[in-house]
């Protein structure tokens, strides 16, 4: 049985396209083109006016003419490359006794298109680096997707992790960390069998995304019974209540024997002198010992991290739940 969740990833990719042209008939030849390919788009006049459009919107696709006054066609793929590398480039151009194909493509393009065009070929090269995206697209969500529970697996969570600890000490903003373990799982393992014990494993996942920020907080199957959560934008006293409500909810739904949730909580210190990878390493070590110490008290609890009571919001507490 499969379980949606909203950690998954959208089959279809939505394609939105940036045409990028000083020639004013061009420009209105390519719009006339994309209308009736049916995809969206908006318009630049040059390189420059691209860059400012890529920071406003977000875009599937460029296309671009190479020579344009201010900032040219090579200087926007660069800078493409550089800051949106998700983004796939088609370069058109009417100089290719410039810049040829083998030089566009060594500079990171997906295609090249001489000018004059028509309207097939123009077709067909969007259609295949659109049908390369999206194949790239659901390959990148199987290798992140914990196919039991339909959450992101754990090498997704190290590289989410990577990405989020280092911009929120940027920006100033508080990261949290959760993480959870099944309370006498093995127990119930051996009694029930293992197709059992994968329901409670996908049932947990149905109640992580339901007791958390949509688009906010991440949510993830750690390994085995184990499951992590990170937790942006949020004070301690709301990341304790995020995790309370999961316990909460587990407790009241669960129909499965004796088991419970135990949850460990941690919030990101920098550290003078260390590196990223060890104050997050450091993260995770501290949130896993504060798992283990409510496991030790008997489970079915909160148990806070003392960073939550450095902050000054709440004290580093044992909070357990109502019982069922």
């Amino acid at each position: 049985m499969t379980i949606l969740l909203r950690n998954e990833l959208p089959p279809k990719m939505n394609t939105r396209i940036l045409l990028v042209d000083d020639d004013p008939f061009v420009l209105k030849m390519l719009k006339v083109s994309m209308k009736a390919l049916g995809h969206a788009y908006d318009t630049a006049n040059d390189g420059e006016e691209a860059m400012d459009k890529l920071r406003q919107s977000e875009f599937t696709l460029v296309l671009t003419d190479l020579t344009m006054p201010r900032c040219d066609g090579m200087q926007l793929l660069k800078h493409i490359k550089e800051e949106y590398p998700r983004i796939e480039v088609i370069v058109i151009t009417g100089h290719a006794e410039i810049h040829g194909y083998t030089d566009v493509v060594r500079a990171g393009a997906s295609d090249f298109i001489t000018k004059p065009f028509g309207m097939d070929e123009l077709e067909a090269k969007i259609s295949r680096v659109i049908r390369e995206q999206t194949l790239i697209r659901k390959l990148e969500h199987l290798s992140m997707c914990d196919m039991l529970t339909d959450l992101y697996n754990r090498r997704c969570f190290e590289m989410k992790l990577h990405e989020e600890i280092p911009r929120a000490h940027r920006q100033g903003y508080p990261v949290f960390l959760a993480l959870l373990d099944v309370d006498r799982f093995k127990e119930y393992n051996d009694q029930y069998g293992h197709q059992a014990g994968d329901r409670v494993l996908q049932d947990i996942g149905r109640i992580l995304v339901q007791c958390t920020r949509e688009n906010v907080d991440w949510c993830f199957r750690f390994g085995g019974d184990e499951f992590a959560i990170i937790i942006p934008y949020a004070t301690a006293a709301q990341a304790v209540q995020i995790a309370d409500r999961i316990l909460e909810r587990y407790s009241h739904e669960s129909r499965y024997a004796s088991t419970s949730l135990s949850v460990g909580l941690a919030q990101f210190l920098k550290h003078p002198g260390c590196t990223w990878p060890e104050d997050i390493a450091e993260l995770v070590t501290r949130a896993d010992k504060a798992l283990y110490t409510g496991k030790e008290q008997g489970g079915n609890r909160v148990i806070s991290d003392s960073s939550l009571s450095c902050l000054g919001e709440i004290e580093a507490a044992t909070k357990q739940p109502p019982s069922a």
